[in-house]
Parts: C-alpha cells; structure tokens; sequence
C-alpha cells in the first residue's frame, strides 16, 4: 500500500470463520503507539481496497470480509523491529547480562 499513514506492518495471523465469509487479520504494528494507532486505521480505512486486491491475485470466486487487529500491545510492538535485527545480527542478547558469543 501506499498511504504514508501505513508503517511497518507485518501480518501474524489470519483467522477464518467456518463458512470463509470472515476473516480476522491480526498485524505486528512497528513504531509508537501513535503511529500504531495510525496505521491500524489505515488499513481499517484500505479494507475494500484490500479486499480487491486479494480477490484478484488469488482468483476467488468470494472473497471474505476482512477485519484487522494489532497482535501485540503496543510496548511489544514497539520493541519488534530491535528484537528482529538482533536476530538477523545472530548474537541475542540477554535480558540481565552480556551478550553471548555465537559458537564457531
């Protein structure tokens, strides 16, 4: 999407209902609570947009209705673009000590 109101955004999940006419979208929003707050409405708002999208580049016959939530509080959402570039970093570290050296 291009909406400057959209930050970074992963999608975790998706739920759907038995019958597939819904389906909850639950995202990993970056940045403050704030701009949470902000890209979560956007989406909100790009739902039918969304919904198009999904409808052509999947070929459905009916495509669900979509609904969107954060999957982590907002103080975790936060910390997830730290705790993912210590990961592509390789060397984790720990929450009360240095941090480990990885084998070799």
């Amino acid at each position: 999407m291009a909406d400057p109101r959209v930050g970074s955004a992963s999608v975790s999940e998706v739920h759907l209902s038995p019958d597939l006419r819904k389906a909850v979208v639950s995202l990993v929003l970056g940045g403050t609570e704030v701009e949470q707050a902000a890209t979560l409405e956007a989406v909100r708002n790009a739902k039918q947009f969304l919904k198009h999208q999904l409808t052509e580049r999947l070929q459905l016959f009916r495509t669900p209705d979509l609904s969107f939530e954060a999957a982590l509080p907002a103080k975790l959402g936060a910390r997830v673009p730290q705790l993912l570039k210590r990961i592509k970093r390789g060397r984790p570290k720990l929450e009360n000590g240095p941090e480990e050296k990885p084998i070799s």
